[in-house]
């Protein structure tokens, strides 16, 4: 091994505190320094969050300031914690505990047991389906395995947000959730699974958490030692907390503030699980006097992938795109995104093949290809389309399309019916092979329309869907074909698929895809009824949709293709149309009305002593997102700094006002001499350049000009204001 290789995979450790700090960007630096009081930051995608709170637990560390053992960083995957605890060791922080919010708990939960409750901690079950299958059966009520998926999932999102049975009903209809059975039979078999736990003496995973959070509020002698224990907390992916993980940080925290949390969020796509972003919306209103930095340059994607992910941010509605954040892209130009339209489904998988193939054929790793779709049933067209053209490719977050039970069982029903069909009235009726196989397809729950909602019911309906489409294909490839050989040809495909496929390119759904990158990204089946999925009615729901497609924009570095198909199947009705969400965006298509694309920037937004604005402060006005910068007197994109400032090109002609520009270079060499500070840490020169080119009438206007920011505007507003407006600005005293 090579050093140059030795240092690349194990890098030494910084020599010292500030050795931590080389490399952050100004806010990265921000979040790193900013050790007291609570702090919040607001980080787009591939803005190095991890980065930023990582340098921050470690200049801590190694500045002796936090002691390492009374940091707690939590997230909410193992992965992600285990890529925390490495960059901490790389840093020269190796002390410091990085959990999962379980992992955390159940360790407390497992130590303090004995004092609290006495003996030892109640078994943990492994996978909680077959105790509600238990309870269902306890309670006489017959559940199929998706409607038992369902249910498990509806006691989930039951516990984590601290609703007991008898509630569940009122709780569910008020969170407009699409419940599986009718609710006060969940209830029923929610009450029935509860008291089977205690007559078996187990415990599930929601469970570690309930009864942590009751030790802590019960045992005051407990929550001392664990407070004492733990005095520093970060919580990374902050949008995705649930009502019963916040409740167990309150409690970690006690009367402290010592609390840094990250998120983002544009990136909640879990709100069904009982994840909330209000915790992160509402972290200033709980916490007045927190440091807020918000991090928007993009280190991932080039600005072309970035212009598209603002765009469907700009166009979003409710309270999460009052707070979105507006990327900047430090990388270098790439391609635009391309959008292609096919005719139906298999065209669209066989396309993106061909593209794929060409890519691997100029030299781009398989690994470092991403297909994304919407729900784990559209990746059977796509595995076959891959493994036709020979490429290699791995399923992430899913089961091999014919390794899913529902398809599994549909095989064994298919070949019986091909063996002993002429003894089955199913197939009385069916003339050809595509009939044939929906009468059988029928009796393992197929019908003509999906069902209602979205879960495990829907997922096996698209499954056996997609087995009646394969077959309607086959036979018009081969009209002679009979039940025997579609069987042998879906037995040839299964064997096919089963090849290792180690290095290939990813094949995931959009939610199993958050936190991973890779330089090209195919995002099929872009078209309304996917995108967003049909059972989305709600105006939150939609947004939460847009929100899934900008996470899969996001995850691309360099390529982005953006698919869709008109039309199911070969020679189906092409009644289809392209997401809603791409409107206004992709070439040739027409904007749609209502809000206008603007938005927030980034920087740093530091609190007071007891919370609020500085006395005197004019309020902040209320941030909206902005489109990608441009310049406003030729129109082109803008990307450097300095003219994004000045909100045009350097070479465009300026319409300053010469004696505004001076007035307020005049008021700003006051205001230096007075703080004992250079000219340029009041305001630059070219945010000075672009106050006089827009002169600007209140404080609204003043907050939208780049370079002002809510800190400048508190303490410089009414001045600059006054100056504008051509009056003299107040003499007194600025206070600090």
């Amino acid at each position: 091994m090579t050093a140059a290789t030795h240092s690349t995979l194990f890098p030494q450790a910084p020599d010292s505190a500030d050795a931590v700090l080389e490399g952050l960007d100004p806010e990265q630096r921000e979040v790193a320094t900013a050790l007291h009081g609570p702090v919040c930051v607001l980080a787009g995608a591939g803005t190095g969050k991890t980065r930023a709170i990582t340098h921050r637990i470690a200049y801590g560390v190694r500045a002796g300031i936090l002691p390492a053992s009374s940091v707690l960083a939590v997230t909410f995957t193992n992965r992600a914690a285990g890529e925390m605890r490495g960059r901490l060791r790389q840093l020269g922080a190796a002390g410091v505990q990085a959990r999962t919010f379980h992992s955390a708990a159940l360790r407390q939960l497992q130590y303090f047991w004995p004092k609290a409750v006495g003996g030892s901690l109640p078994r943990l079950v492994d996978r909680k389906v077959q105790l509600v299958a238990d309870a269902a059966a306890a309670c006489r009520i017959r559940l199929d395995r998706g409607e038992l998926r369902d249910v498990t999932g509806e006691i989930e999102w039951s516990k984590v947000t601290q609703t007991v049975p008898s509630d569940y009903a009122l709780a569910a209809a008020k969170a407009g959730r699409e419940v599986p059975r009718d609710p006060a039979e969940v209830a029923q078999i929610y009450t029935a699974y509860e008291d089977l736990k205690r007559d078996r003496v187990v415990i599930d995973f929601e469970d570690v958490l309930l009864l942590t959070v009751a030790v802590l509020q019960d045992r005051h002698d407990i929550a001392d030692q664990v407070r004492a224990q733990y005095q520093h907390f970060v919580v990374d992916e902050y949008q995705d907390v649930s009502p019963l993980q916040q409740r167990l940080l309150e409690l970690w925290l006690g009367d402290r503030d010592d609390l840094c949390v990250v998120g983002d969020a544009s990136q909640t796509i879990y709100s069904f699980t009982g994840a909330t972003p209000d915790y992160l919306l509402d972290f200033r209103t709980r916490h007045p006097g927190a440091t807020v930095v918000k991090l928007v340059r993009d280190y991932r994607s080039t600005p072309q992938v970035v212009h598209l992910a603002n765009g469907l941010l700009a166009q979003a509605a409710g309270r999460a795109a009052d707070h979105r954040l507006e990327l900047i892209s430090q990388r270098a130009a790439g391609p635009e995104p391309v959008y292609t339209e096919y005719t139906d489904e298999p065209d669209e998988a066989e396309g993106a093949a061909r593209r794929i193939r060409e890519l691997l054929d100029s030299g781009v790793a398989a690994a470092e290809i991403a297909i994304l779709f919407r729900t784990n049933a559209q990746s059977e067209s796509y595995e076959q389309a891959l493994a036709d053209a020979g490429i290699p490719y791995q399923l992430r977050g899913a089961e091999r399309f014919f390794e899913r039970p529902e398809v599994r069982k549909a095989g064994i029903a298919l070949r019986g019916a091909a063996r002993f069909g002429g003894n089955d009235s199913l197939l009385d009726e069916a003339v050809d092979l595509p009939s044939q196989v929906r009468a059988v397809l029928s009796g393992e729950g197929w019908t003509t329309t999906p069902p209602a909602g979205s879960g495990v019911v829907r997922e096996r309906w698209e499954s056996l869907a997609a087995l009646v489409s394969l077959a309607q294909d086959y036979a018009a490839a081969r009209p002679r074909a009979t039940l025997a050989d579609l069987v042998a040809e879906l037995d040839e495909r299964a064997n096919a698929q089963h090849a290792p496929t180690v290095q290939g390119v990813t094949l995931a759904s959009l939610h199993s895809a958050k936190g991973l990158e890779w330089d090209v990204v195919f995002l099929v089946g872009v078209a309304e009824g996917m995108m967003p999925i049909t059972y989305a009615k709600t105006d939150e729901q939609i947004e939460e949709e847009r929100r899934l497609l900008y996470v899969g924009v996001t995850r691309a570095r360099s390529h982005l293709h953006i698919s869709w198909a008109l039309a199911r199947s070969p020679g189906g009705r092409p009644s289809r149309r392209p997401s809603r969400f791409l409107d206004g965006l992709r070439p040739g298509s027409a904007a749609p009305g209502g809000r206008a694309a603007t938005g927030g920037a980034g920087g740093i937004e530091r609190g007071y002593p007891g919370g609020g604005s500085r006395p005197g402060a004019i309020a902040a006005p209320r941030r909206t997102q902005r489109a990608p910068a441009r310049c406003r007197v030729c129109g082109r994109t803008l990307t450097d700094a300095g003219e994004m400032k000045l909100m045009r090109c350097e070479d465009c002609p300026s319409d300053m006002d010469e004696g505004l520009y001076e007035r307020l270079r005049d008021w700003r060499a006051v205001q230096a001499r007075r703080s004992g500070q250079p000219a340029f840490c009041v305001f630059t020169d070219k945010t000075l350049i672009a106050i006089a080119e827009n002169a600007p009438d209140d404080a609204g206007e003043l907050a939208r000009i780049p370079g002002v920011g809510m800190r400048k505007l508190n303490r410089y507003g009414a001045d600059v204001l006054a100056i504008c407006a051509g009056q003299e600005p107040e003499t007194g005293e600025e206070a600090d």
